[in-house]
């Protein structure tokens, strides 16, 4: 398994925002393991977060826009490709305005923004989703389509076709993330003249010019354009290249529009919040389509997740049975929640009860239509999880454990007499000063019945 990664040091650039013109800070800090990618907005009362996640797109008129709670980062893409094609996992990205400062149009300073802070591992495995169907999402206004289908590794290709005479049909393929540097974060955004018109007359990119935005000429320039080119852009003359590119810029690659068209999409898809191995081919992709797709497949992982039973031999001799375990837990029955451990490592265990209709609480509760009580669901996923933090100490017996909290408490399923139920616990952080921070799962039924953030402590047993 691959470890997770964030950035060693923090690191600042100072720029423009493309669609404000304000000027803007960002610093990028290292952040704890399972953080993903999250936005501060430093300039407003309480530094509001926003996390990097597609259920947040608000809009995406000319870029990305994330917004929660009233609060908006614009323009997310670029330094999003940037994390991803560096490999990294965790980052925060402290913003003095509303979005990050446009720089040439690329990813290219980012990558050497964390390049100059370096990359370290974490203490935590890296969440993959493995693509085993093809998932597809098409734009039926635009014609416009992305799928995903199974590989080795997570493969990018986008196929652009603009109608045009100046810029036609292009292709890209990024075949592994390593090359992303080297291939894809130097090509720059950019725009046709007549997409340009309509931008400066609604008031947007305030802080474009010709060295962050390539301006493909579609269109012979009026007069009266020209004058509005040279005033938006502070120059005294501007002309068009034999090749119908605005002045002033040199094309780094003959299709660079269609490889910055694939940097947006690995920024876009960077918002499901999961690593993907598999292909992507985007045909004729753009931040809308994007992100609808970025928001399917986050859903299809989301319940994916939720829903896979682990598959265990529950006949097989366990790992602990309920003699084993008295001798780790104090509890006694009838509060004794778990009858065996089928597995066990440093950072997870999974564990077992059989639901009889002899339970005690199924006296009172339901006694026509017996249900078991969902608080003492999570006291058993508490339970795995306190075997696995007593494990870590060399007398157990001297120890008791104690719930510190509760967190995102989901019933989904209810259990009954005569289901086993199955317990995974997996840790969030790993385990310090006797503070085990879990993720639980409950299983029965080939179902899913419940979930739950928790958070305990051992403690000593004292003779006062």
């Amino acid at each position: 398994m691959v470890k997770q990664k964030t950035i060693q040091s923090e690191v600042t650039l100072n720029g423009v925002g493309l669609h404000t013109g304000q000027m803007v800070t960002m610093t990028l800090k290292p952040a704890p393991v399972n953080n993903g990618f999250t936005f501060v907005r430093v300039d407003l009362e309480g530094h509001p977060i926003i996390e990097a996640d597609a259920n947040y797109v608000v809009n995406t008129q000319r870029g990305t826009n994330l917004e929660k709670k009233g609060v908006k980062i614009q323009t997310t893409e670029h330094v999003l490709a940037a994390f991803v094609g560096c490999d990294l996992d965790n980052v925060i990205i402290e913003l003095n305005a509303s979005e990050p400062p446009i720089m040439d149009g690329s990813s290219k300073y980012f990558v050497e923004a964390v390049e100059k802070a370096g990359i370290v591992e974490q203490d935590a495995e890296r969440e993959e989703y493995i693509v085993k169907e093809v998932i597809s999402f098409v734009d039926e206004q635009t014609g416009s389509e992305i799928i995903v289908m199974p590989s080795d590794s997570y493969q990018v290709t986008a196929m652009v076709d603009f109608g045009t005479k100046v810029l036609g049909t292009q292709n890209a393929t990024l075949k592994s993330m390593s090359d992303f540097k080297a291939e894809i974060s130097e090509a720059r955004t950019f725009s046709f003249l007549h997409e340009l018109e309509a931008l400066l007359a609604n008031g947007l990119i305030k802080g474009g010019d010709l060295n962050n935005a390539i301006v493909y000429v579609d269109k012979e320039i009026s007069p009266e354009t020209m004058g509005h080119l040279k005033k938006a852009f502070g120059k005294d003359e501007i002309t068009v290249k034999p090749n119908g590119v605005l002045d002033n810029l040199t094309l780094h690659y003959p299709n660079e529009a269609a490889r910055h068209k694939l940097l947006d999409v690995i920024g876009d898809l960077a918002l499901i919040g999961t690593r993907i191995r598999g292909k992507v081919i985007a045909n004729k992709p753009g931040h809308s389509v994007n992100t609808n797709f970025a928001k399917k497949l986050s859903k299809i992982i989301r319940n994916e997740k939720r829903n896979q039973v682990p598959s265990y031999d529950l006949h097989a001799e366990p790992l602990m049975d309920v003699n084993k375990i008295m001798s780790l837990l104090p509890h006694r029955p009838p509060f004794l929640l778990v009858d065996k451990i089928l597995e066990m490592s440093d950072k997870h265990v999974v564990g077992l009860k059989n639901v009889t209709m002899n339970e005690p609480f199924f006296v009172g509760h339901f006694p026509g239509a017996p249900v078991m009580p969902g608080v003492l669901i999570c006291e058993a996923m508490a339970q795995s999880g306190g075997i696995l933090i007593l494990s870590t100490v060399p007398d157990p017996e001297n120890y008791l454990t104690f719930f510190m909290k509760m967190d995102n408490v989901k019933f989904k399923n209810k259990v009954f007499p005569g289901d086993t139920l199955v317990f995974k616990l997996e840790l969030i952080t790993p385990i310090r000063r006797g503070i085990c921070h879990m993720q639980g799962y409950a299983y029965a039924n080939g179902k899913l019945v419940a979930e739950a953030e928790l958070m305990a402590q051992i403690s000593k047993i004292t003779n006062n």
